[in-house]
């Protein structure tokens, strides 16, 4: 038997056949840490595939802040207004100048329309339904580059899987992950969802749950502004009775423990748990994640700037993540598709829902995180991408996937609609594709979500036709498309 200095009564048998990793973890973390985040840092250095590729943009982003605005936001209502149409074509507010000669916004979108000098408009999002007319369906193409075998007539899918194919940002912490104690992939502050599916997308799928995002879902309705006030990151702290010395203690016991047991050094090395024990315990210490999270640190004027909502603040404590190292944020549109008020989902409503709902607290927000990250000198390096699964039908009151809509409503439309890119050597003050006078279909430069996705991974220097195996050990590639380098200046 062999007796751990300072610890009366407590052995470890040497006799044992097999060390597992929980065991390993027992001897060495306090109780907090748990198995996932040592075994999860660990994963997260497997070895990437061949990343050979170049071009523009390659390689320039050191993190991407994607905004998913879950709901599908109406392109001709906000960003691609149209004139000289049908009246149940044309939008109900009033087109505005941008910084941009030639380039109209609508006037729900005042502060990006001063604004768009420093980013891409993409007019020409476009794919074919084929089962996708429906939200989940559509996100999870969206954000895994991939559709499933089991899409129902209307769209739905089954809860999350193991099988699924993993969203974007895991697949970039796995290949990428961070060079220092930081949470790698945030998710925040509701989940992807539609009525009774959720969090579809929003999983590692079969590259493990070591690769999940951390999820940061706030209690309180979505709107609260308060709500971001009371982000608990429990998880991130030590004990009130395992104080950092202690802990440090118990890892020095760890390491005098490894070099007087053959065995348990064996299982040490095999798993390799000192690395990522110690990086475990790094993020916990450091308090890097924790200070991150402590929004109180920034001056009132600029969180009112990122507006006292729970968007806005979300994106303002995305700028604050990628400043201290997390490599993917996901912020998802708080309001989640077929509810009411602030959704981007505007069957009935729309004028009321879009003027004083959901568009100010969008163009506050994204406009002001734009700009901030502009001024601080973080853009270049700083991928943002503003995206929903799908646009709006060109005429109001029409059905187009099986939904009623009323004559103030428009209906999914995927077959053209607009996201926006910024950062990371993303041309600024340029509008790529032009969609058709209704803003039906692209006239030109129709860009697929995949290559979208695909252009995410080349910002980052990783080939999107990078190898990964799924569950049944399967090669796939991250994404099945091209970037689209003339985004890229």
């Amino acid at each position: 038997m062999l007796i751990i200095p300072g610890q009366p009564g407590k052995e470890v048998c040497e006799s044992r056949s097999q060390i597992s990793r929980r065991d390993l973890l027992r001897v060495g973390g306090s109780s907090m840490m748990g198995m996932g985040l040592g075994s999860m840092l660990q994963l997260q250095e497997a070895a990437a595939n061949n990343n050979e590729g170049g071009g523009p943009g390659w390689a320039k982003a050191k993190s991407v802040i994607l905004i998913f605005l879950q709901g599908g936001p109406s392109h001709i209502d906000l960003w691609d207004p149209k004139e000289n149409v049908p009246d149940n074509v044309k939008s109900v507010f009033n087109p505005i100048s941008t910084k941009l000669p030639g380039v109209q916004f609508t006037e729900l979108l005042p502060n990006l329309a001063q604004n768009n000098d420093k980013f891409t408009m993409i007019r020409s999002m476009s794919y074919t339904p084929k089962g996708l007319f429906n939200h989940t369906a559509a996100i999870y193409q969206m954000l895994t580059g991939y559709t499933t075998d089991k899409v129902s007539p209307s769209g739905q899918l089954e809860p999350p899987s193991p099988k699924d194919f993993p969203n974007f940002g895991s697949n970039i912490i796995r290949l990428q992950p961070p060079n220092v104690s930081m949470l790698p992939f945030v998710m925040l502050p509701r989940p992807l969802q539609e009525s009774n599916v959720v969090g579809k997308a929003g999983t590692a799928g079969f590259l493990g749950r070591a690769f999940d995002p951390y999820y940061l879902y706030p209690p309180g309705d979505d709107m609260d502004m308060n709500k971001m006030d009371k982000i608990s990151v429990d998880d991130l702290k030590l004990r009130p009775d395992v104080y950092t010395s202690r802990l440090q203690r118990r890892a020095s016991l760890r390491d005098t423990i490894n070099k007087g047991m053959p065995q348990l050094n064996k299982a040490v090395e095999d798993y390799k748990l000192d690395k990522y024990y110690s990086r475990a315990l790094d993020l916990v210490i450091s308090g890097r994640a924790r200070d991150a999270f402590a929004l109180d640190q920034e001056s009132d004027a600029m969180r009112d700037k990122y507006g006292r909502n729970t968007f806005g603040q979300s994106l303002l404590l995305a700028r604050r993540l990628v400043e201290a190292g997390t490599r993917v944020v996901e912020v998802v549109w708080p309001k989640v598709a077929n509810s009411n008020n602030h959704s981007w989902d505007v069957h009935t409503g729309l004028t009321n829902r879009l003027k004083n709902q959901s568009a100010p607290m969008f163009d506050q927000g994204l406009a002001s995180l734009i700009s901030d990250l502009y001024d601080r000198g973080t853009l270049d390096e700083t991928l943002v991408v503003a995206v929903g699964e799908f646009g709006r039908s060109p005429q109001r009151g029409v059905s187009t996937s099986g939904n009623s809509n009323s004559d103030d409503g428009r209906d999914h439309w995927p077959y053209c609609y607009t996201s926006l890119m910024a950062g990371a050597g993303v041309k600024r003050g340029y509008v790529h594709g032009e969609s058709d006078k209704t803003g039906s279909s692209p006239r030109k430069d129709p860009v697929h979500p995949r290559e979208l996705l695909a252009t995410i991974y080349h910002s980052f220097g990783i080939n999107p036709e990078t190898i990964v195996y799924n569950h049944l050990n399967q090669p796939r590639e991250l994404v099945k498309a091209q970037a689209v380098t003339k985004l890229m200046g």
